[in-house]
């Protein structure tokens, strides 16, 4: 009872303080924590760096399947580069719906399936920082898409928003949580060019190729010897804010520690609450 009124006490503060933030403050930690944009939007230096200079002014990476060519876009609001005609409801529907003002369908590489959990405070909050960060010029290249409609999925329980009287609870806010912050999208293998959401849930494996080399999702289910279900919370910590592993070796791109070490306490407790739910998967 002692712990959980500990939880219940860190988490009304995280709510307090969340309510006392403006949304542009609200986005910006959103944005520049646990979405990590800046990750597939953002130019690299050599050795996968973040160019921080650039932020938001389109990414290094181009993803090549049957469906779309693409790269991460310019979502600075730079006129004629970037998303400098959007208006913030444009954003909202592109994160929501996946839509362009035009409406084009965006492609899955943006996981806007995971972004149909947005609480509308939270999307409402993005919309207004992100439109409202510095316009770059960078000309990025247009989107081929392949055919007529792209096949887009979530993990269950993610498709509609989740009711703001579930943040008081751990779990729920952790579910949320890792949900925006579309880690399933990388941690979940792929079955004839699907995510397996629903067999193979934070199972890993899936292969990343970038500036920073190459890149494996690990198993982040509860598992005790193929996941992470013997890490103390502690090292679940360590990994997602420091990219330390249980056993001292490093992590690499495009896992966000470098995001998610900006993160306030209560909200990474309350990750590590929920993962400790995800049923384990060898």
């Amino acid at each position: 009872m002692k712990t959980k009124g500990l939880w219940a006490a860190a988490l009304a503060l995280a709510t307090v303080t969340a309510g006392a933030e403006t949304p542009v403050e609200r986005g910006k930690y959103l944005v520049e924590g646990i979405l990590t944009c800046g990750n597939c939007h953002s130019p690299r230096a050599p050795g996968g760096v973040i160019d921080a200079a650039r932020l938001y002014s389109g990414g290094p990476q181009t993803w090549d399947t049957p469906e779309y060519t693409v790269k991460g876009a310019n979502i600075t609001p730079d006129m004629q580069t970037g998303i400098g005609g959007w208006s913030a409801a444009d954003v909202k529907r592109a994160l929501s719906e996946g839509k362009r003002p035009n409406g084009q369908q965006l492609s899955p590489q943006m996981p806007y399936p995971f972004y149909k959990i947005f609480a509308p405070a939270d999307l409402d909050a993005v919309a207004a920082y992100i439109v409202q960060v510095p316009a770059v010029s960078n000309k990025v290249p247009p989107s081929v898409y392949k055919v007529p409609q792209m096949h887009v999925d979530g993990p269950p329980g993610t498709g509609a928003p989740l009711p703001e009287s579930a943040m008081s609870d751990p779990v729920k806010r952790g579910f949320y949580l890792v949900t925006i912050g579309h880690c399933m999208e990388c941690h979940t293998p792929s079955v004839n060019g699907r995510r397996d959401f629903r067999n193979a849930l934070g199972m890993g494996g899936e292969r990343f190729e970038g500036p920073f080399g190459v890149s494996v999702s690990r198993n982040i289910t509860s598992h005790k010897k193929s996941g992470i279900g013997a890490w103390s919370d502690a090292e679940i910590k360590r990994a997602i804010t420091q990219g330390v592993r249980k056993d001292g070796t490093r992590l690499k791109p495009p896992m966000g520690f470098a995001w998610y070490a900006r993160m306030r306490a209560a909200d990474i407790g309350a990750i590590v609450a929920y993962l400790r739910t995800v049923p384990p998967k060898e």
